[in-house]
């Protein structure tokens, strides 16, 4: 098993994102280029045997706050550690251009993303309640 960890495109993410089941509100192409836009960003992409297989993308929020938007690995690419290489890169390139902590959200239903974000030391900060307890909207916070 060949896997590359690279830099990705707008695009790449949008297609790769649109494999994953696990969203119900779809965001646009166009959705994700303005999110980016007028902020710093990163977007990575992992392939496995040149299919693309996960993805991570976030932007500044200040100079010393990065934030993780969209990610997810494709289902049939789960439980081979492409979400934590995905991660600790970067965090390695956050650490690298000086942001100080990287913040993430995430809903309660999504408890494989709870734990992998505890399990790598990232802090409750914030809980936004809805009306179904499921999709309580979790923030946290890691500082590098």
């Amino acid at each position: 098993m060949t896997i590359v960890l690279r830099t990705a495109s707008a695009k790449e993410i949008h297609l790769l994102y649109a494999q994953l089941p696990e969203f119900d509100v779809r965001h646009s192409l166009l959705d994700i280029e303005m999110q980016l836009h007028n902020h710093s960003h990163r977007l990575l992409l992992t392939e496995v045997d040149g299919c693309p297989a996960g993805f991570v993308s976030g932007y500044a929020l200040s100079d010393t706050l990065f934030h993780c938007w969209l990610g997810g690995v494709v289902p049939g690419f789960r439980r081979r550690g492409l979400a934590r290489l995905l991660w600790a890169e970067l965090e390695q390139w956050a650490r690298m251009q000086g942001y100080r902590k990287i913040s993430v959200n995430t809903r309660n239903r999504f408890q494989g993303m709870l734990l992998f974000l505890i399990t790598n030391h990232y802090q409750l900060t914030r809980l936004d309640v809805r009306d179904k307890e499921e999709e309580n909207l979790i923030w946290l916070t890691k500082s590098l």
